[in-house]
């Protein structure tokens, strides 16, 4: 996509690195654009609600899937000129741009099914998408619902027309009533010869010039030079999952891919969807001795062999495809004990981990629990170099949480392209980036919206309101009384759960309800 220079490195890489504050330095967010912007009031069909958001390795495209399973591409649009920049930098000239995105294309991914067999509405909504590598100038991607995956290719196609008409179908409309245009010259002629005048014609539906038409002339296929993208299913990958699936990952090689749900990973071949190897099979054969179940798979971004797990108890697998055709034994496993005595009810719901991400150069894996989020060494298994709170505020309200499901939402998070800086989303469609170098005590709270930076603590003295004064307070003005002082958010009718960092730059893709918001440091 990007051009290379000449030390083989890309422009968008090179940019990234001379924009990006210097390591320890936080950074400092900024509204970009947005997609599909709600007026104050106006009501989200569900069918519009965002379940998916992900760009692919250039960064030059975004893909996001919803509920209604439809799939909408993005495609950068900025051009990013090196040396006005540079030029810019010299004379300490302020730099304005930020990466820009357009409407590129979509296209219904999934219908809405019926499995007769276990009598099961299947949902047409999206679950997973991931891009694929590309070849020949065209776009290719994977998206699922619960059931199926799709293998889609998009190019770019020039629009064809027919021309060289017998008849000029401009000069009527609907049942061939002559327009105003044709009815102040009765007698105009039609350019292939015809007469307008009804009074001459054999019917009321087509004009025919008295004697009828010499010649007839063959229609001919023009083909213009304006292109449209268009979607084409490549492959169908079905009937391989018992369970709903949860994630599909590419594999470096560029050849496979895995899919996922609560009990199998299964290994799939781009060129083949009539048969997939089951790797990981976590069925007991009694399904009342079932402890947990795979909630999130990821492939290494560069060991073709190396995949990565999670579980419903918190715990990570690392797997080597090399061991063995059938990978029940995990080479490492990542997770944190739990203290002595700290053990409740709902220990085990918050630790269930909803996503994992490796970090770029495969040396780190982040996981999301309900609770924080934590960076895990692959060299290292003895527990995360460092754990980051999210909802450590939501603790005493975890019975309320239980009782409206709001404990069961799956939080996505994702990694800096430099590995310095992590992300997550909340409720109140917040979502909070920290960052993660040794010391770093980075945390920032922003909203999904047009000023982000709204809900930050303006005077930090503030005493924070207790729960109780939340519950009973009167709603005043834009004052959301969902926001305690420390900008945590007790509305859990609003969640921000999908969003993506751009791969090479400080950008960040999020999913509020049916929109789509894009920032920039």
């Amino acid at each position: 996509m990007n051009p290379e220079d000449g030390d083989g490195r890309p422009e968008a890489g090179r940019e990234a690195s001379e924009l990006a504050p210097a390591p320890g330095e936080p950074l400092e967010w900024r509204f970009a654009q947005v997609f599909g912007e709600r007026a104050a009031g106006e009501d989200v069909q569900e069918v519009d609600i965002i379940s998916a958001i992900e760009f692919d390795r250039s960064g030059d495209h975004l893909a996001t899937g919803d509920r209604g399973g439809r799939v909408v591409l993005f495609e950068r649009t900025d051009v990013r000129d090196n040396a006005g920049r540079r030029e810019r930098e010299r004379q300490d000239s302020p730099i304005t741009g930020h990466p820009e995105f357009r409407y590129k294309t979509e296209f219904q991914s999934h219908e809405p099914e019926f499995d007769y067999l276990k009598s099961l509405e299947i949902e047409e909504k999206i679950n997973k998408i991931r891009w694929c590598q590309t070849a020949n100038n065209s776009l290719s991607l994977l998206s699922t619902n619960d059931k199926t995956i799709k293998y889609w290719k998009v190019q770019e196609k020039k629009v064809k027309h027919v021309a060289v008409m017998n008849l000029d179908t401009s000069r009527s409309v609907g049942n061939g009533t002559t327009n105003s245009a044709s009815a102040s010259s009765s007698r105009a002629l039609l350019p292939n010869g015809g007469c307008s005048d009804k009074s001459s014609c054999l019917n009321s539906d087509i004009l025919f010039p008295p004697g009828g038409f010499p010649s007839l002339r063959l229609p001919v296929v023009m083909t213009s030079q304006d292109v449209n993208p268009v979607a084409r299913c490549r492959r169908v990958y079905a009937h391989a999952h018992d369970y709903h699936i949860n994630s599909i990952s590419n594999n470096s090689d560029g050849e496979t891919f895995i899919s996922a749900d609560d009990l199998r990973i299964n290994l799939w071949n781009l060129e083949i969807n009539s048969q997939s190897f089951n790797i990981v099979d976590v069925k007991p054969a009694n399904m009342e001795d079932l402890t947990e179940v795979i909630t999130c798979a990821e492939f290494h971004p560069t060991h073709c062999n190396t995949l990565a797990y999670s579980s419903s108890k918190g715990s990570i697998r690392l797997i080597d495809l090399r061991q063995s055709a059938l990978c029940d034994n995990h080479s490492k496993i990542f997770e944190e004990h739990e203290a002595p005595g700290s053990r409740s009810f709902f220990t085990e719901i918050i630790a269930s981990i909803s996503d994992i991400k490796f970090s770029r150069d495969g040396r780190y894996i982040l996981s999301r629990d309900y609770m924080t989020l934590k960076l895990w060494d692959l060299n290292m298994d003895s527990g995360p170099v460092s754990t980051f709170q999210v909802h450590e505020h939501l603790r005493p309200k975890l019975c309320d949480l239980y009782e409206n499901d709001s404990i069961f939402d799956k939080f996505e998070c994702c990694l800096s392209g430099d590995g310095l800086h992590v992300a997550t989303g909340s409720y109140g469609n917040l979502f909070r980036v920290f960052g993660c170098t040794l010391g770093s005590t980075e945390t920032t709270t922003l909203e999904a919206s047009r000023n982000p930076m709204r809900r930050q603590i303006v005077n930090p003295t503030r005493p924070t309101r207790t729960l109780t004064s939340l519950a009973r307070g009167v709603r005043r003005g834009g004052e959301n009384q969902g926001i305690d002082a420390n900008g945590n958010s007790f509305d859990f009718s609003t969640k921000l759960l999908h969003l993506a960092w751009h791969p090479t730059e400080n950008s960040i893709a999020c999913a509020a309800a049916n929109s789509l918001y894009m920032y920039y440091a």
